[in-house]
């Protein structure tokens, strides 16, 4: 056990993991959720789907903070028919008005305003309106950048659309947290809760970023902070014994919550062991071949919209997939991902660790059939008898598999015992991370093998088990963005703080 005194790599959701989007942040995917909705019990089941992008923003980070881009077609896609191809898909796109032109930030409020005093030098005189009122609504003066979107259903047919449906339109986009003196971020966030028709809701804007990860460590060369194999307390505990890089950090996120009918390929809500009630879900975003900036005007796309980026499960791109090969990989599409099956079924990363710890960490012979559920429809995420499809990068979702009350529900997701958690899908409190390490290094579907111990390769973790910030238990579901002024980046070395499950971070 001494071999495994340095820490393994642990990098699995997709912060700049490619070069292409190391360049172009705003079109980078970090995640992408997608799980039945364990909110309050209603009679409809629904389905939840987030996409993250724009990773690691600094909520201090003025004076004009992270819009989400009007060039960038955001979308997330389903597959329901096995094939690899969209079936449906919700599309995204952002109209941004600047009201606030002369003013040095795009976000001012204090108090019910601040006006000049009795000695204001000419030629502004005393009383005049200076600082609006502390920005409680989407209308208030205060609100200098004011962001809108419109959300389209996509109907495909063989991966051309068919069918365009407004959902809605004209709907406002929460900012980031500047802080409690400019805003009421928490009314603004429930305000940009979007009802919408047909039992739809849609959320968008800067929220506290959900996954959680000793990021630092791990890409220094594997020595994170964290013995890499939990003992069984570690394990269990709803606490951290490691830093979260991630912490204090937000991400711009894109929700919607839909019936599940509206998804399976039957339009119906399917029991587990049917084959049509699993599908595949991933994110695109998507820019104009050709942008021209004109500043003062407005930019100008032309040449129609190619992909910059795709995620469907949080560890395919950034743990398997080599550097060289990550910006193809980006830019294709899940049904020709046969050419990445090399990096699938025989990772490089569960070999290095195998290699760096002299053989402590056994790992299985390839071809890693074992790991097949996660790149195709495959039990025990799919029902049996449902048709594999092409090897492709999608987070497969069993819609028939009742959701599990967030108190009760496992962290390891299927691999605590929980149907209802990653890999069959992924809710915002899944630990992808330590699930991820003990699939693909651990080898734990492909146990018993020579050499395996569950012991090992089934406690393989970075030691951050939990969120610094509290989840919230209904649609959207993310936290808080951390306030600009007051957010708090956890250091190496420090315990760091479970927000929701144990102490706060604290200023």
């Amino acid at each position: 056990m001494a071999a495994l005194a340095a820490a393994l790599p642990a990098h699995s959701a997709n912060h700049r993991e490619a070069p292409i989007t190391a360049l172009d942040h705003k079109a980078d995917i970090t995640d992408v959720y997608a799980f039945r909705s364990y909110g309050t019990a209603e009679t409809t089941p629904k389905v939840t789907l987030i996409m993250g992008v724009d990773p690691l923003l600094d909520p201090a980070n003025g004076p004009n903070w992270f819009p989400f881009d009007e060039e960038i077609v955001y979308e997330i896609k389903i597959d329901n028919n096995h094939d690899a191809v969209e079936d449906l898909g919700f599309e995204f796109r952002f109209t941004t008005e600047q009201r606030l032109a002369g003013l040095f930030q795009v976000y001012a409020g204090a108090g019910g305003g601040i006006s000049t005093p009795a000695n204001s030098p000419a030629p502004v005189p005393p009383g005049t309106a200076l600082v609006p009122p502390r920005i409680d609504s989407f209308d208030d003066a205060g609100l200098g950048q004011r962001q809108r979107y419109a959300l389209t259903l996509i109907e495909y047919r063989n991966g051309k659309s068919i069918k365009r449906t407004a959902l809605g339109s004209g709907l406002d986009a929460v900012p980031a947290n500047v802080g409690p003196r400019t805003m009421d971020y928490r009314a603004l966030f429930n305000a940009a809760i979007h009802s919408l028709p047909n039992n739809v809701k849609a959320f968008a804007g800067t929220t506290d970023d959900a996954f959680w990860i000793d990021l630092g460590g791990a890409f220094d060369t594997l020595n994170t902070h964290a013995f890499p194999v939990l003992n069984a307390a570690q394990d269990a505990a709803a606490a951290n014994i490691a830093a979260d890089t991630v912490s204090g950090y937000a991400v711009n996120s894109l929700a919607v919550e839909v019936p599940v009918a509206l998804l399976t390929r039957s339009k119906a809500v399917e029991p587990a062991s049917a084959p049509a009630a699993t599908i595949g879900v991933w994110a695109t975003t998507s820019r104009p071949r050709v942008t021209v900036r004109r500043s003062p005007l407005e930019a100008v796309g032309s040449g129609g919209y190619r992909q910059v980026q795709r995620m469907g499960n949080p560890l395919i791109n950034e743990l398997l997939v080599g550097t060289g090969f990550k910006d193809r990989f980006s830019m294709d599409v899940p049904k020709n991902d046969a050419q990445f099956a090399n990096f699938f079924l025989d990772p490089t990363l569960a070999r290095i660790v195998n290699a760096a710890f002299a053989g402590a960490v056994a790992i299985p012979t390839p071809p890693r059939t074992d790991l097949l559920p996660v790149v195709t429809y495959a039990p025990p995420i799919a029902a049996v008898g449902t048709p594999a499809g092409p090897v492709a990068d999608l987070l497969r979702l069993n819609t028939g598999v009742a959701p599990t009350p967030a108190a009760t529900a496992s962290r390891l997701g299927l691999l605590g015992g929980d149907a209802a958690g990653f890999p069959n899908g992924r809710r915002v409190f899944d630990d992808v991370t330590d699930v991820a390490l003990r699939l693909v290094v651990g080898g734990v579907l492909a146990a018993p093998f020579e050499g395996f111990s569950a012991d090992v390769g089934g406690r393989l973790g970075d030691g951050v088990n939990v969120n610094d910030t509290a989840y919230r238990e209904s649609f959207p579901y993310l936290g808080d963005s951390p306030s600009g002024r007051d957010r708090r980046h956890i250091d190496p070395g420090e315990a760091g703080c479970t927000a929701g499950v144990g102490p706060a971070c604290a200023p």
